[in-house]
C-alpha cells in the first residue's frame, strides 16, 4: 500500500515538472531577454565613465538627504544595476551608522529599474508610476529618517578603507571586464532557471494538494491588514522572501491564466515595489553594519501605506467617474 502511494506521488511530482516547464521556460525567457542587454549596456555605460557623469546629477540631493556626495554613486548604481553594486561603491564611503541607514533604505527601495520595473509592467502596473513610486517613496523615506535620526542615535558600522572610487574607463578596461561579464550572465542564467523553476513547481505542487487555497486562508488576515487581495498569497510571500523578478515572474503565469486580475496584481506591485526580498537583499546589508530592524521595517511600513493609499485613490477615482456619469445622464 505504502510502495503504492509512493509511486502515484512520485508520478503526480514528475507530472508537475514536466508540466510547468513550458511556463518556466516562457518566464525564464522573458527575464533574461530583459536583463542581459541591460547588464550590458551598464557595462558599457560604466567603462565609458557615462556613470560618473550621471551622478553628478544627484550630488545636490544626497547633500540635502544628509549624505556625502559620493552617495550619489551607491544610488545610481542600485537603480542602474543592482543590490550588490551599490553595496560596492558604499564599501569605498566613510559613512556614519546614520548615513549607512538612510543609504541602504534608499537603495533597498529603488534598485534594479531596468528589470523589476518592466516586470512589474508585464504583470498590469504602468511603468512610469512605478518608477516614480519608488524614487518618491526611497527620498521620501532617506528625508524623514534625516529628519527624526539624530547623529550618534545609530552605532558607528565597522570601519571601512575611504577610498574613492575611481573606476577604469576605456577599450582596454571594456575588452578586460567582458570575459568576466560573460561568465557573471552564465552563472545567471543558471540561477534564474533554477530559481523560477522551483518557486513554480513548489505553487503547482501546493495547488494539485489544495494547500494553496489553505495557504489563502492561513494568510488571509495578514493580507488584509495589508490591503492585499487574498488570492495574491503566495506571491507575496515569494515577492518578499525572493524577490520583485521572481515574486512577478509568478504573477505573469497568474493574470495569463486569469487566476488573477490585473488590479489586483498591480496592488501587489505596489507593496512589493517598496517592500521585496527581505531576506537575502536585507542581510547583504546587515553584512555591512545596517541593523536588521532598520533595512526591515521601514519599508514593510511604508509598503502598508503605499498599498492603503492605492486603495483610497482607486475609491475616490470609481466614485468621482461614478458622479460624472450620473451627470451626464441628467
Amino acid at each position: 500500500m505504502n510502495q503504492r502511494k509512493d509511486t502515484a506521488g512520485f508520478s503526480l511530482l514528475l507530472r508537475i515538472a514536466f508540466d510547468i516547464v513550458k511556463p518556466a521556460l516562457r518566464v525564464i525567457r522573458f527575464l533574461l531577454l530583459l536583463m542581459l542587454p541591460v547588464s550590458f549596456a551598464v557595462m558599457v555605460l560604466e567603462t565609458s565613465g557615462v556613470m560618473q557623469y550621471v551622478a553628478l546629477f544627484t550630488d545636490p540631493l544626497m547633500r540635502f538627504l544628509g549624505l556625502p556626495g559620493e552617495a550619489s554613486l551607491a544610488f545610481i548604481s542600485a537603480i542602474l544595476i543592482n543590490i550588490y553594486s551599490a553595496i560596492a561603491v558604499i564599501e569605498t564611503i566613510a559613512l556614519d551608522g546614520r548615513q549607512l541607514v538612510i543609504l541602504s533604505t534608499m537603495c533597498l527601495i529603488a534598485h534594479n529599474f531596468f528589470v523589476e520595473c518592466v516586470v512589474m509592467k508585464r504583470t498590469g502596473s504602468r511603468l512610469f508610476r512605478m518608477v516614480f513610486l519608488r524614487i518618491f517613496i526611497a527620498v521620501l523615506a532617506a528625508w524623514l529618517m534625516n529628519m527624526f535620526i539624530k547623529p550618534g542615535d545609530l552605532p558607528v558600522p565597522v570601519e571601512k578603507s575611504a577610498v574613492a572610487l575611481r573606476p577604469g574607463y576605456g577599450v582596454a578596461v571594456f575588452y578586460a571586464r567582458l570575459l568576466p561579464w560573460f561568465i557573471d550572465s552564465l552563472f545567471l542564467m543558471l540561477q534564474i532557471f533554477l530559481i523560477v523553476f522551483a518557486v513554480m513547481f513548489v505553487q503547482q505542487v501546493l495547488r494539485e494538494c489544495g494547500m494553496m487555497r489553505k495557504l489563502g486562508r492561513i494568510t488571509s488576515p495578514l493580507l488584509s491588514m495589508l490591503g492585499l487581495p487574498a488570492e495574491t498569497g503566495y506571491a507575496w510571500i515569494v515577492a518578499e522572501t525572493v524577490g520583485v523578478a521572481y515574486g512577478s515572474g509568478i504573477l505573469i503565469e497568474e493574470v495569463k491564466s486569469g487566476k488573477l486580475s490585473r488590479p489586483d496584481a498591480d496592488l501587489i506591485n505596489h507593496f512589493a515595489a517598496i517592500s521585496h526580498s527581505q531576506i537575502e537583499d536585507t542581510l547583504l546589508f546587515v553584512s555591512i553594519g545596517v541593523p536588521y530592524v532598520w533595512a526591515a521595517l521601514p519599508r514593510f511600513f511604508l509598503a502598508i501605506i503605499v498599498v492603503w493609499a492605492e486603495r483610497a485613490r482607486r475609491a475616490v477615482f470609481r466614485r468621482s467617474f461614478r458622479v460624472r456619469v450620473q451627470q451626464g445622464l441628467r
